[in-house]
């Protein structure tokens, strides 16, 4: 585990970026990882989809699948690959400052 700071905060991190306390996390930090990701602007259809991962991670332990969040999300999987081009479930659950969800390579 290392510390990385996120808008002027030190967060625990794991080794790929991923928080290993989500309750650490604020929307300031997910902005600057988003642009950390390529992504320079998050539209409300971002904050859909991170809001999303959030509350699964709440309720069920985890973060959803690309196949969940594009059935369940309210964003298609279409829109999740514009969104989010370098893997929606993976880079998504970084930047909503949740843990890897299962499944993700």
């Amino acid at each position: 585990m290392s510390t990385k700071t996120l808008a002027g905060t030190p967060v625990d991190v794991n080794d790929e970026g991923f928080f290993e306390k989500p309750e650490q996390w604020t929307e300031e930090m997910a902005t600057e990882m988003a642009e950390e990701e390529g992504i320079d602007d998050l539209t409300p259809q971002h904050w859909q989809v991170i809001h999303f991962m959030r509350k699964e991670y709440d309720e069920k332990g985890t973060g959803p699948t690309v196949r969940v969040l594009g059935k369940s999300s309210g964003v298609s999987v279409k829109e999740l690959y514009q969104l989010f081009p370098k893997g929606p479930a993976k880079v998504a659950a970084r930047i909503a400052g949740i843990p890897k969800p299962r499944g993700c390579v």
